[in-house]
């Protein structure tokens, strides 16, 4: 059984800082439900205040994470001035470290000489994509090799490495975002993130998108391709934290998002998936299937192996002509796993 704690990560939201430019998909103000760019020290000191207020007993070690800009990108003056405040709870004992995401070309050693004096035990690099043609749509700016130069430079230092791919942008496709899977998986990051492309609000792609020069992912692609790069990085053993964009306030009312494959749960709808593609592996090795069948799950998978409003059970009640299906919790099992009775 899984009883690690989760650990607490407070975000600091920074939109658009630090970055030189504006990628074709980007809108983090709306994607982070943030308006500003760069917080005050008193208005630091508020945020992470306020999340450590709401710390609950069943998490793990608090990090702090810097998110929605280009952290390294920012004035050295500012760099040190946000990760001393941080720093300051380390100190305290009321966080364990500190994490933040960068553009990789804004990784090198003057840079990292920096953030080396601070508690910092994880970098995210906004990879997106390890086809430079896909970047180049995507108006990017750097290149798949200044992503390979920042791992090796990070890793060097003993960092956690993070990379974050995207799937859908412009140029790119189902075979193109599995290169960038199996490209990353070859760096050995400590984990990954994987991000659906969605047509925001106010991003450039909007405007490709409403002269129709731009087609986005059906939902049922994007968990499709998902999955698929999820279950390259499983199969490299590299921890996947998250698929798809975190629901935002804006992101809930759906006026922030004009097309794509965006879902609250997007992430659930991935894990559904692949319990479905390994249930109808076992079913379908079966010679005779029973009318009835009971399925053991962990207890935190079943929901997913049920799928959104039960459709995992329906489809495959449908496929092999079974009445009932009994999706029974079973805490010894582990939680990507099941067994068929």
């Amino acid at each position: 059984m899984d009883n690690a704690l989760k650990d607490f990560i407070i975000p600091v939201f920074i939109p658009h800082a630090g970055c030189p430019n504006q990628c074709i998909f980007c809108n983090q103000n709306t994607v982070t439900g943030e308006k500003k760019g760069i917080p005050s020290q008193e208005e630091l000191h508020n945020i992470i205040d306020t999340f450590l207020n709401y710390k609950g007993k069943k998490r793990g070690g608090v990090q702090i994470g810097f998110y929605g800009g280009n952290f390294l990108g920012l004035e050295t003056g500012i760099i040190k001035k946000l990760l001393s405040v941080a720093t300051s709870y380390v100190k305290n004992g009321l966080a364990e470290s500190i994490r933040f995401s960068t553009r990789p070309d804004t990784i090198d050693d003057y840079k990292l000489d920096i953030v080396e004096k601070f508690p910092v035990s994880a970098i995210e690099l906004g990879v997106q994509s390890m086809d430079d043609a896909v970047l180049a749509a995507a108006k990017r700016g750097h290149t798949s090799s200044d992503t390979i130069n920042a791992v090796s430079l990070i890793k060097k230092r003993n960092f956690k490495t993070g990379l974050q791919m995207m799937i859908g942008l412009p140029g790119d496709d189902e075979s193109r975002s599995l290169y960038t899977a199996h490209r990353i998986s070859e760096l050995s990051p400590d984990f990954a993130r994987i991000y659906p492309t969605v047509v925001l609000a106010g991003s450039p792609l909007a405007v490709l998108y409403k002269k129709g020069k731009y087609v986005p992912l059906s939902l049922e692609e994007g968990v499709s391709i998902t999955k698929k790069a999820y279950l390259v990085f499983k199969e490299n053993n590299i921890k996947v934290i998250r698929m798809g964009l975190q629901a935002t306030e804006d992101l809930r009312e759906g006026t922030s998002i004009l097309a794509g494959p965006y879902h609250p749960a997007f992430g659930h709808l991935v894990y559904s998936e692949i319990f479905l593609d390994n249930m109808i592996d076992v079913l379908q090795s079966e010679s005779v299937l029973p009318e009835e069948i009971s399925i053991r799950v962990h207890p935190k998978s079943v929901s997913k192996l049920r799928g959104l409003k039960n459709g995992n059970i329906d489809k495959i009640k449908r496929l092999f002509d079974i009445k009932s299906v009994r999706v029974v919790p079973d805490p010894f099992l582990p939680p990507g796993g099941f067994v068929i009775d």
